[in-house]
């Protein structure tokens, strides 16, 4: 199994990214993703999640209303986009993968893959 994180850098506070992870070997359709990210000195955090089919999606307080997590089965691939990014949304961003349609959770140790991480960073 290999999800592929890209689409960080380095942004202006207010403005935005769109980071996506492509997954292979793994039947995509039947995990779970998540997104998470870790900020220099503190620990990995939940971001995003939501079931297999996309339809029901959840969200960290923090991130509630500036960021969207889509997903495309067919491609394989799971999107977050990012609006009205802060600079405390400064992180190495890493996207998850655990088995089971519905089986989302905010819980880093329940997800088997992750990605290398991608980085955003924001200034302000």
């Amino acid at each position: 199994v290999q999800l592929q994180a890209s689409g960080g850098g380095l942004v202006q506070a207010g403005g935005s990214l769109r980071l996506s992870c492509a997954a292979s070997g793994l039947t995509f359709m039947n995990y779970v993703m998540g997104w998470f990210r870790q900020a220099p000195g503190k620990e990995r955090e939940f971001v995003a999640t939501g079931n297999s089919s996309g339809v029901r999606k959840f969200y960290a307080d923090s991130v509630k209303g500036r960021f969207t997590m889509s997903r495309d089965n067919a491609k394989e691939t799971v999107y977050l986009q990012m609006n009205s990014l802060k600079p405390e949304d400064t992180a190495v961003y890493y996207c998850a993968a655990r088995y089971g349609n519905n089986f989302y959770s905010r819980n880093a140790r329940e997800y088997g893959y992750w990605g290398q991480g991608t980085q955003v960073t924001v200034s302000s």
